[in-house]
């Protein structure tokens, strides 16, 4: 692997999502990474829907390429032996347990602390490991409600709906790895480890920017209002004759260009929306007459209008169309491996762009154990004692 992370050694203790996440995007940008999932059937996500026609998961596969993977059962000391020896000399472990786990297995903070000071310690879990809810376990979904994000998704007077993507989950893999960076970084000119602490209640809240603004500045409650915004009018999707499209004329000089190009020069005059205080004040009259010509034709010949003048607008795609946009492929933003079983897997790259290069996509999701081989003999393991411990059932090694 190439890339800034480069020469770091992390080891995933991490399962389904935000884990698995985290562990991924430091693997693109060069980081060695290595999967240990449980035995005898391994990561959860392994049997989530949809399966492929081979039996593998294209929910594990998404969020696991370029990881190296073992497979250990920590209730032996087999097992726990193994991790203890890989975590004495990696950068970084991420783990996303129950609180409690580590400590049990006699691997918690403090105890990789004594044997490896430079230990970058990642907990990622459902609300932190302080705090009233310290114990509690989490998912998206409760994330996504109480930080206050499903209060406002969705149109007034329905009811609470979440993200359709599992925001909350993959925000905390983003600030996880993040987290990882910059304690990285402290550990290159100090020579320490430290917690790095994140979780799915706290990744929920951070979304919160604006409706947080309203609400420390004067206490104001946002409403719900499907895609509009609580600032600007119009901003917002609209129907076109042939779908939806977004429009963002957010000031007064793309308003004056949205109106240009709607050939509406009565509503450049109507004073009920003659800045933005009144747009908003009047937003809903103001979208139905912008609907009424907006309906007439579709979103591509608004498309071309708008792109011609310089107005933000863009289409309301699925996702058959949003992966295979011109402008995701010119970003790389699709990447293909080749796994031993499911042949080709195609998946959503690195969003981050490194002028001196970064991870190129070539290893492919793990099969469970497929690797346990390769990496305790580099752990200086003899074949004798390989066996031995896949014998007491300690490890999985596919590759033996």
């Amino acid at each position: 692997m190439s890339g800034p992370l480069q020469g770091m050694r992390v080891i995933e203790l991490a399962h389904i999502m935000s884990g698995p996440i985290c562990g991924m995007m430091l693997a693109d940008m060069g980081a060695d990474v290595i999967k240990v999932e449980k035995t005898p059937d391994g990561d959860d996500s392994r049997r989530f829907a949809p399966l492929l026609e081979c039996g593998e998961s294209a929910s594990f596969m998404i969020v696991n390429r370029n990881k190296r993977g073992i497979g250990l059962n920590l209730k032996t000391e087999g097992g726990r032996d193994v991790l203890r020896r890989l975590l004495k000399d990696a950068d970084v472990v991420i783990e996303n347990y129950r609180a409690g786990t580590m400590e049990k297995f006699g691997l918690g903070y403090d105890a990789l602390k004594e044997m490896n000071p430079g230990l970058i310690y990642c907990s990622i879990s459902g609300f932190g490991r302080t705090g009233p809810y310290a114990d509690k376990g989490g998912f998206d979904l409760i994330a996504q409600g109480m930080s206050g994000m499903m209060s406002m998704t969705g149109e007034e007077g329905r009811a609470p709906v979440k993200a359709g993507s599992p925001v909350a989950d993959i925000n905390a893999g983003i600030l996880a790895a993040l987290g990882i960076a910059a304690a990285y970084a402290n550990k290159l000119r100090t020579g320490h480890g430290q917690i790095v602490d994140t979780s799915l209640f706290e990744a929920g809240l951070q979304q919160m920017y604006w409706p947080a603004a309203n609400y420390f500045a004067d206490g104001t409650i946002l409403p719900k209002m499907g895609s509009a915004n609580s600032t600007s009018a119009p901003y917002q999707v609209f129907p076109t004759s042939d779908g939806w499209i977004n429009i963002g004329a957010a000031n007064q000089s793309n308003y004056e260009r949205l109106l240009d190009v709607l050939q509406m020069p009565s509503l450049a005059a109507d004073p009920r929306f003659l800045d933005n205080a009144g747009r908003m004040a009047n937003r809903e009259a103001l979208v139905q007459l912008l609907t009424k010509k907006l309906v007439t034709r579709t979103t591509d010949a608004w498309m071309q209008e708008f792109d011609a003048v310089g107005l933000p607008a863009g289409p309301v795609l699925g996702i058959a169309e949003a992966l295979s946009h011109e402008q995701t492929v010119a970003r790389g933003m699709t990447v293909q491996t080749e796994h031993p079983v499911a042949g080709k897997v195609n998946g959503i790259g690195l969003p981050i762009r490194f002028s001196g290069g970064s991870g190129l996509s070539h290893r492919p999701p793990p099969m469970l154990g497929e690797h346990t081989h390769e990496v305790l003999v580099d752990l200086g393991y003899a074949q004798a004692e390989i066996d031995a411990l896949q014998q007491a059932g300690a490890i999985l090694a596919r590759d033996a």
